[in-house]
């Protein structure tokens, strides 16, 4: 059955059971009278269930109004437990072991390495790669970045333009040399 039936339908069992309700409550009252009480017109709804306070009246949250969410079956005998981190955060966005920006990657590429289109597997070693490479005017937005296999990260940033030896996966320009008038004096960098 479709959610927005049964939402429905038990926003209208609770529509009688609230008039049942003050019909107990107020015994010596008429059915108008409870319905003018605790009834009133809310945004086209001629039956919210509000207090009477005129100018913040509370209302009674109805069920058809819960947002319905559709879910892909969870396959065979998987679970959250079992240890398959990149099936429950490309399925989910979030995992208590996997960092977010990870996470939210793996469920935005569903779960499948960019650069080469293989699914990523528990134990592959994953590396988050910046689309257009930052050297070449690229930025660290969320739609900048991408989640590759590190030797799929290691053959894109060969060929990709960024700065750096090219020998390794982090090209980067290296770190300029300590300036003389610093020295180091048990363990701590300290200008002189």
């Amino acid at each position: 059955m479709v959610s927005q039936k049964i939402f429905e339908r038990l926003t209208h069992i609770l529509g009688h059971k609230l008039i049942k309700w003050g019909i107990k409550r107020h015994r010596n009252k008429g059915r108008k009278w409870i319905s003018k009480r605790h009834f009133h017109t809310i945004g086209g709804n001629n039956w919210a269930f509000t207090t009477r306070e005129e100018n913040n009246p509370l209302r009674l949250y109805e069920h058809r109004e819960t947002e319905i969410r559709r879910y892909v079956k969870v396959k065979g005998n998987a679970s959250p437990y079992d240890g398959n981190l990149v099936y429950w955060s490309s399925r989910m966005g979030t995992h208590p072991e996997m960092p977010t920006e990870i996470s939210k990657l793996l469920k935005k590429q569903k779960g499948k390495c960019t650069h080469c289109g293989h699914f990523l597997r528990d134990g592959d070693l994953m590396e988050i790669d910046h689309i257009t490479p930052k050297s070449l005017g690229g930025n660290n937005s969320y739609n900048n970045l991408q989640l590759l296999h590190r030797h799929c990260h290691d053959e894109k940033t060969a060929n990709d333009g960024s700065l750096g030896n090219k020998s390794d996966c982090n090209s980067v320009k290296p770190e300029p040399p300590i300036p003389d008038n610093y020295i180091w004096v048990k363990d701590m960098l300290v200008m002189t």
